[in-house]
């Protein structure tokens, strides 16, 4: 029972408090998210189309919205201890609604984890050769999709081998090819690519992590106080969006170009690539975990019955790396867009219901004190959470003045408040926990106690 549990990862219930982690377990693999590969694609990003001081405050601007709807969601989840998509369910979604989330979640990230693989396997496929880059991306895939299967405990003891060195590396790439530039004029001189403006930038910012925010309780729910919550978001995000995004920057720079690989292999050859494969094994493993949770979500509240999480991530895993193979890099830019506005309203909802609204706060503070299991109901339709989220998205989207992640963040967030007290917020039926989410969530207290 306490292996089956280990694996399964609570994914249905609440994580006991038995089954918490140090401050530094889990702050070791939230920074190891924030300083990761993709903080390096978003700097060359944005340095191949943007000056650096254009490009700093474009970061800037998106690491307040990432930390600010990081705490507020992150603290939700360590509350509750919960994931984002079950505990969505008493956050204004209903149950419908959060099987929505969780297919949205796990969507956009696997979309995440085929960007992540097809990166590392062109610098494995340029460098070793071997494989073309389509093999590498499966191999690659494949190999992080088995530590995920073994759940939380596993990806921890990954975190404190690939972070350290992935930091190390950096360091030593970074130093080498500024060495032979002069930083001053670095930072000086336009775009070398075409320009991006400092909105665009701030919303492709916060739509590359916007996701893993709004995830945060995934994360979090293995956390034992607030205060760890706030800790390790506001120096995992800050540190990793200034040292390795901006480092990005100046490197897209130096070199004229935005291809990752080409930047880390012309400054130190090999040793690019395992900068590259060490990124991506810390950020992916986390993509595709959560992707399994909102799945798992999805599945058991379409089918009324538990879904195996590990299985759910290694066939997720699968597809993963066959998009990978398949070439999903090229829309990085649109993709990131996308999702800077379509996810903020989701946390500005849950944010809402939990500390001003409270719908449904009482239920989840009773069901906590009584043993620790999930609540026995949940709305099955909350219609004007759906209303909110869909206007919210589409304001963030089409709206020009100011930036369209925080427009939608901010409007997902007033819209919720207001249909709160004026009674909008009205129940379309009711579901019960199924039998198989009770006893997993009693199982999993009962396994680690």
């Amino acid at each position: 029972m306490a292996t089956a549990s280990a694996v399964d990862d609570h994914a249905l219930g609440r994580v006991p408090d038995t089954a918490r982690y140090s401050w530094w377990s889990v702050a070791v693999q939230r920074f190891g998210q924030m300083s990761a590969l993709s903080q390096f694609l978003l700097g060359a990003t944005l340095g191949f189309g943007m000056t650096f001081w254009n490009a700093f405050l474009a970061f800037t601007l998106g690491a307040v919205i990432l930390e600010v709807v990081a705490v507020f969601v992150g603290i939700i989840g360590a509350r509750e201890g919960m994931s984002t998509s079950m505990v969505a369910r008493w956050l204004g979604f209903g149950r419908g609604g959060s099987a929505l989330i969780g297919l949205a979640i796990g969507i956009s990230l696997i979309g995440w984890f085929g960007i992540q693989s097809a990166v590392s396997a062109q610098g494995l496929a340029a460098t070793l050769g071997v494989l073309p880059a389509w093999g590498w991306s499966l191999l690659f895939g494949l190999v992080v999709t088995a530590i995920c299967v073994a759940g939380f405990d596993k990806m921890a003891w990954t975190a404190y081998v690939t972070v350290p060195l992935f930091l190390v590396l950096v360091g030593w790439a970074i130093i080498g090819e500024l060495l032979s530039h002069d930083v001053g004029t670095l930072i000086s001189q336009a775009a070398p690519g075409p320009q991006i403006s400092v909105a665009a930038g701030t919303t492709i910012v916060a739509g590359g992590f916007i996701v893993g925010a709004v995830v945060t309780p995934d994360m979090t729910r293995f956390n034992r106080s607030t205060a760890d919550v706030v800790k390790q978001t506001l120096v995992g995000v800050t540190l990793g969006e200034y040292v390795i995004g901006m480092a990005g920057v100046l490197l897209a720079h130096a070199v004229g170009s935005d291809q990752i690989t080409t930047i880390l292999t012309s400054s130190v050859g090999w040793v690019g690539v395992l900068i590259v494969v060490l990124g991506t094994v810390k950020i992916n493993d986390w993509n595709l975990y959560s992707s399994g949770l909102g799945v798992v979500n999805f599945i058991g509240t379409l089918t009324g019955r538990p879904v195996n999480r590990a299985l759910t991530t290694a066939v997720l895993g699968v597809v993963g790396s066959l998009l990978a193979a398949g070439g999903i890099l090229g829309r990085l830019t649109d993709f990131l867009t996308i999702l800077g506005v379509v996810f903020p309203p989701i946390a500005g909802i849950m944010v809402a219901e939990y500390f001003v609204v409270k719908r449904w706060r009482g239920v989840l503070e009773s069901s906590r004190a009584d043993g620790g299991a999930v609540p026995s109901t949940s709305p099955t339709w909350v219609p004007a959470t759906l209303a909110v989220w869909l206007v919210a998205s589409l304001v963030g989207h089409f709206v020009t003045v100011g930036l369209g992640s925080v427009n939608s963040l901010v409007v997902g967030f007033v819209l919720y408040v207001v249909a709160g007290k004026t009674g909008l917020l009205r129940e379309v039926g009711s579901s019960r926990t199924t039998d198989g989410e009770s006893t997993a969530a009693v199982e999993n207290t009962h396994a680690t106690a």
